[in-house]
């Protein structure tokens, strides 16, 4: 995240629509050449003032959901559009004025400027974007077998039909990999997430004498806030909502950004640092295999501080419409949104942090369009892809080479 020079924000704009009406493969910014790319986005922050008047820059954000390690993918950036790159953030503060450029300096230039999420969402730790498309791909070469004409497989039994498909996919070349389970993360990365899963809750342990003392002072606290808190009744502009549709259901996913100020005082502060430190937990060691709290279609998603903690970016890939999304946590999660989200300035009147709120559905969905940001470059590894599809073909490459029985080999083939 860069700060914007004076007077380049309309420049800076531009040359993101032109990444827009490039192509993924040999457009300025070519992200489907870095094989470890799920998602990226570029969009901008307008200049204000934050809510006691001080003077906040214009921002250049850009993101990007990627395998490991970074030191490779910054590498592979560079090379897929290092010079589309240097000419965006040329337009902000801190950028090298030496030329020509290494990456070196790029490279430095970006560690300057990254941010650390305040938690993060990953739908399925571990899986890659290179394991997405072969197994999109196996899928779609099985299902291109049976569908040809000549077979016909209606007097075989399930594990018969298993077995002629295993066939099939071991006399093709291209395909031999599938044999071979998905990659694991590495002993050493398991190692330490489990000492953090682990670490947490022994935390929490420790400090439970003093969380009970403050506990009950906290709720009252987060109670008197409340009541004193006013919804904002402001509406979306109707122009802009169809700038923010235009950009949203081309493919089968869409993205959503947004911005929004905190509450000012200690007790909202805390109250949304230490709510998203526990989120990020959960979304770290629980809600890492294709579910957020029941919610399927999300991909991915951060939340990001910005400016002393005095606003709050939430950004999420995920699949379908925008009001398919929004319904999805209403219906799913309205407790945990209004937990985190309660705190921004202009929510939905809350009771107790977590009744009320998003239940006030047309509060809501206006809370988060008023505050809805255009996502000026956006750039998805696989478009036709929903989260439920990758799962699937990850249980037909598992099950493919699997000893199953009739009835499991049956479930198996519901699956193409």
């Amino acid at each position: 995240m860069a700060e914007v020079l004076p007077g380049r924000m309309e420049e800076v704009r531009r040359i993101l629509k032109s990444f827009t009406n490039g192509d993924p493969t040999t457009g300025p910014l070519a992200f489907s050449k870095i094989p470890t790319v799920h998602f990226a986005r570029l969009f901008t922050i307008e200049e204000t003032s934050d809510l006691d008047g001080n003077p906040l820059p214009g921002r250049l954000v850009f993101m990007s959901d990627i395998d490991a390690p970074l030191d490779k993918y910054v590498d592979d950036l560079f090379e897929a559009g290092g010079d589309a790159l240097d000419g965006v953030f040329e337009c902000c503060e801190g950028f090298p004025a030496t030329r020509p450029l290494t990456n070196a300096d790029r490279a430095a230039f970006l560690r300057h400027h990254m941010v650390e999420p305040a938690a993060m969402y990953v739908n399925t730790v571990g899986r890659t974007a290179e394991q997405v498309h072969q197994e999109a791909e196996l899928r779609n070469a099985i299902e291109g077998f049976l569908d040809r004409p000549e077979h016909d497989f209606s007097q075989l039994s399930a594990r018969e039909v298993q077995a002629r498909i295993r066939d099939y996919v071991e006399s093709q070349e291209g395909m031999r990999w599938s044999r071979i389970p998905a990659a694991r993360p590495s002993p050493a990365w398991r190692i330490r997430e489990t000492l953090h899963l682990v670490a947490v809750p022994l935390l929490l342990l420790i400090l439970l004498p003093v969380l009970i003392v403050v506990l009950p002072i906290w709720i009252v606290l987060i109670r008197i806030h409340e009541l004193r808190d006013e919804s904002s009744s402001e509406k979306p502009d109707e122009g802009r909502v169809q700038e923010l549709a235009a950009l949203e259901d081309h493919v089968v996913q869409n993205q959503f950004t947004a911005m929004g100020y905190m509450k000012p005082g200690p007790v909202r502060r805390l109250t949304t640092i230490v709510l998203l430190w526990l989120a990020n937990y959960g979304t770290r060691h629980v809600f890492n295999r294709g579910r957020l709290t029941g919610v399927k279609t999300i991909h991915f998603a951060r939340w990001v501080f910005l400016d002393d903690k005095k606003r709050l970016v939430f950004v999420s890939n995920y699949d379908g419409s925008l009001e398919s999304y929004m319904d999805d946590f209403i219906d799913k999660v309205a407790w945990g949104l209004n937990a985190i989200f309660s705190n921004g300035v202009g929510y939905p009147k809350t009771s107790w942090l977590v009744r009320g709120g998003a239940t006030n559905e047309q509060m809501f969905k206006d809370f988060l369009r008023v505050r809805q940001l255009p996502t000026e470059f956006w750039y998805s590894a696989y478009p036709q892809l929903t989260a439920q599809n990758i799962e699937n073909n990850a249980h037909i490459r598992a099950g493919l080479f699997a000893n199953l029985n009739e009835r499991e080999a049956e479930e198996w083939l519901r699956r193409l």
